[in-house]
């Protein structure tokens, strides 16, 4: 049985980790390179690094940052944000990111998450798919791009389903609506992703508690849970999150089995 991962999540903005709510009101959190090797250290099982407004601004992720990043950091780092085609997949790897995720571009190219597996392996990509609700989808959610500020009118499950048999390796499932709120992952959400496709599925958005993110897991099928804000500000430690899903039965690293 495959252990359950617990993520801390760096949004980055300007070269400073920022947190907020749906991605605006940003607050400063520190220093990316320095909050990475903390977090490594202190029991962290990944990182995830999110240049959350290189999309928007239309540039490339701060490839002298990710380099530094994954130089401090001794655990799996994926990073995102600004990624257009297989250069800028290839230049993320070289600066030391073990997986690359994809958003906005697979929406408008979907043949990156399928040329991307077949040159690096389906294990290097994530597919980062923002969702936020509405009852005129199908499944009652809709695909985001450039963090949640445009509709697509894409169907999150249709659009998950086609991520994965085009090659993604790991769905990394943010909730717009719960995002940076601190009252509980979207548990339907995750678990009408995680129950139809055959992929890691990772929750994101709205950690508030130890408690919320073992509710993702046991009632939603989530394979990892992702946080930024409860520890980026004390709130909670990555070892307090993995106590409280070992005593739950979750099999997670770093706790006695």
């Amino acid at each position: 049985m495959l252990s359950t991962r617990v993520i801390a999540c760096l949004d980055v903005h300007g070269g400073r980790t920022v947190k907020g709510i749906n991605f605006v009101d940003l607050k400063d959190a520190g220093d990316p390179v320095e909050q990475a090797n903390l977090y490594s250290k202190t029991g962290a099982d990944e990182i995830c690094f999110l240049d959350i407004s290189a999309t928007y601004e239309k540039r490339k992720t701060m490839l002298d940052v990710i380099s530094k990043t994954a130089k401090t950091c001794f655990v799996p780092l994926t990073v995102g944000g600004g990624v257009n085609n297989l250069d800028n997949f290839c230049e993320l790897l070289n600066c030391g990111a073990d997986k690359v995720s994809v958003n906005s571009s697979a929406v408008y190219n979907p043949k990156i998450i399928r040329e991307s597996s077949d040159k690096f392996g389906n294990q290097c990509v994530v597919l980062a798919i923002d969702a936020i609700e509405n009852k005129a989808m199908p499944s009652g959610y809709e695909v985001t791009t450039h963090g949640g500020r445009k509709n697509t009118n894409l169907d999150v499950l249709n659009w998950a389903i086609q991520g994965v048999r085009n090659g993604a390796g790991e769905i990394l499932l943010t909730s717009m609506n719960a995002d940076g709120m601190k009252t509980g992952y979207n548990l339907q959400l995750t678990k009408l992703i995680s129950e139809n496709v055959s992929v890691p599925v990772i929750a994101s958005g709205g950690a508030g508690n130890p408690k919320d993110m073992v509710d993702v897991v046991l009632k939603s099928g989530a394979s990892a849970v992702l946080a930024a804000s409860i520890f980026h500000f004390g709130i909670h430690s990555i070892f307090s999150v993995k106590k409280e899903m070992f005593k739950n039965g979750i099999q997670v690293r770093g706790c006695e089995n």
